[in-house]
Formats: structure tokens, C-alpha cells, sequence
């Protein structure tokens, strides 16, 4: 059981991983990110089709890393 969650919270790492990647920069320099942080805060912009999927995606990925990973560290814990 535990070599299992161990291996699934390896994919969830790797996926995580290579979600955070794909995504587009939203912007870049120090001036970018105050604008950004701003534009992201007031909704000015709406996600939509790829950016969206990819957003949900890192959502979920990374709860089910921190989960796997709680899990995993109760096992390790027991034994």
C-alpha cells in the first residue's frame, strides 16, 4: 500500500511539475508583476479554453500532492 501511494504521489509531483511549465508567463519584471497581480486581483482578464484547463489542472494536481503527501507521512509514521 505504501510503495503504491509512493508511486502515485510521484506522478502527481511530475504532473504538477509539467502543468506549472506549460503555463504562459503573466508577465514579466517587477512592473509586470505589480500590473499583473492587479489585473489577476480585479478580473479584468477571464481565462479561457487552454489557460483555464491548465489553471483547474494545477488547482487540482497540487491538493492531490498535498494530500498524497499527508497520507504518505501517516504511513511512514506507523511503521
Amino acid at each position: 500500500m505504501e510503495v503504491a501511494l509512493k508511486i502515485i504521489l510521484v506522478i502527481a509531483s511530475l504532473g504538477l511539475i509539467a502543468v506549472v511549465l506549460l503555463q504562459k508567463g503573466k508577465s514579466a519584471g517587477l512592473s509586470g508583476a505589480i500590473s499583473g497581480g492587479a489585473e489577476h486581483l480585479f478580473g479584468k482578464q477571464k481565462a479561457r479554453g487552454l489557460e483555464l484547463f491548465l489553471s483547474r489542472l494545477t488547482i487540482g494536481l497540487a491538493i492531490a500532492f498535498f494530500v498524497l503527501s499527508a497520507v504518505v507521512a501517516f504511513f511512514v509514521k506507523q511503521t
